[in-house]
């Protein structure tokens, strides 16, 4: 079972307003909401793939239970943990005009340890070994920087496969518990040298750097310019497909689950790359943080170009 884990997620408000203007008045020509944090949305892609996971996190007042509702509308499994306070909105802005994409994110509820670790062990008494637990996303405000480090290593020695996707100082505590899997951009894995880097050859060092704390794929998205897929054992370089783009809230997440997916299902390294290429710009052409249907995916998988370094 796939397992994701959002601790701070938020109702996404998407809106497009066309030339967006600061110190001006702005009309909105669409707007749509979508349940959203990290895990949500790699929990809404794994079922668009046809697969099962299961979301759990921290959720909050009104808009927690509006966020509930939704997941069950859309039959997706979940087991969240109620506290006092009110899921954060987030509002998220697209200029069409100006090709511009803009976060406005609230900072959620406040939560204690002791909630956390009650969340916690409400998981480690569920994993088998081989479960995929996948971490992702920011953290609630309270919540100890140690806590992926903490959650990595638990969830670790339960047997599970510990899928890490953060950044900054909770990207850095975390890959020191050796998780199974973390997926960095080129600026965070820089970030985490404290150098620059620009060339596959760069980045693919730095990534096989990490693999002493006990890491066994690293992979590090491009943006446009596509992803590289690290292993002890082998390097593949995939090319960013070129497709029409309608948000790119959420692109990195719809990987994440693709991955999680292909682990499950034993996927060859080649076909692994193939889908998550394929679904990272599948849900780039939609609107918002709604998941692409597979039928979209499909069309893509043949397009996808990449090579073995």
């Amino acid at each position: 079972m796939i397992y994701t884990v959002t601790l701070n997620p938020a109702l996404d408000k998407t809106v497009e307003i066309p030339s967006l203007t600061i110190d001006s008045v702005n009309r909105i020509t669409t707007l749509r909401t979508d349940p959203g944090g990290k895990g949500i949305n790699v929990s809404k892609v794994i079922d668009k793939l046809g697969r099962k996971s299961i979301a759990t996190g921290i959720l909050g007042g009104d808009t927690g239970h509006n966020i509930l509702s939704s997941l069950e509308k859309m039959e997706l499994e979940s087991d969240f943990l109620f506290v006092e306070g009110e899921t954060r909105t987030n509002l998220k802005i697209i200029d069409p005009v100006s090709k511009t994409n803009t976060d406005i994110n609230e900072p959620g509820v406040t939560v204690s340890e002791e909630i956390l670790n009650q969340l916690k062990d409400k998981l480690l008494k569920k994993l088998n070994a081989d479960d995929i637990v996948i971490l992702s996303g920011s953290l609630p405000k309270g919540a100890p920087q140690n806590t992926y480090n903490v959650w990595v290593k638990d969830c670790k020695e339960a047997g599970a496969k510990v899928f890490l996707d953060a950044d900054g100082p909770l990207l850095a505590e975390g890959i020191k518990a050796g998780p199974y899997l973390i997926k960095p951009n080129n600026h965070e894995l820089s970030g985490l040298m404290g150098q620059e880097l620009t060339t596959p050859q760069e980045l693919t060092e730095a990534a096989r750097g990490l693999m002493k704390y006990g890491i066994e794929k690293v992979i590090v998205s491009m943006g446009g310019d596509g992803a590289l897929y690290v292993t002890k054992d082998y390097v593949y370089y995939a090319e960013g497909l070129k497709v029409p783009v309608g948000s790119t809230v959420g692109a990195g997440d719809s990987v994440v689950a693709a991955l999680a997916v292909a682990e499950e299902a034993g996927m060859t390294p080649e076909e692994t790359v193939a889908l998550s290429t394929a679904t990272g710009a599948a849900n780039v052409m939609c609107s918002g943080t709604q998941a692409a249907e597979y039928s979209v995916i499909e069309t893509l998988i043949p397009k996808v170009s990449f090579q073995k370094l």
